[in-house]
């Protein structure tokens, strides 16, 4: 898997007042409010899984449309990976 590395200021996160991986996990829900990122990109940048992604949207009130197709995807990702 090829990994892009972005280079984010620490000034920039002092003024967010955010982590790294809170900064990641904000662009996650962003693009996959906008439609840009399917569920299950979304969660797997955010680094959570389906039911933390789940619970993170609701907070926020961010309708989740996962659905069948999605969860096929992921099953099949898992499979590769040796996690299921």
């Amino acid at each position: 898997m090829a990994r892009v590395i972005l280079e984010i200021p620490s000034e920039i996160l002092d003024a967010a007042k955010m982590t790294p991986q809170e900064l990641v996990r904000e662009l996650a829900v962003l693009l996959y409010q906008q439609g840009k990122l399917s569920f299950g990109k979304a969660k797997e940048l955010a680094g959570m899984d389906t039911w933390e992604f789940l619970a993170l949207l609701a907070s926020r009130k961010i309708p989740c449309s996962y659905d069948l197709d999605e969860y096929e995807k992921d099953k099949e990702t898992l499979k590769r990976l040796g996690r299921i």
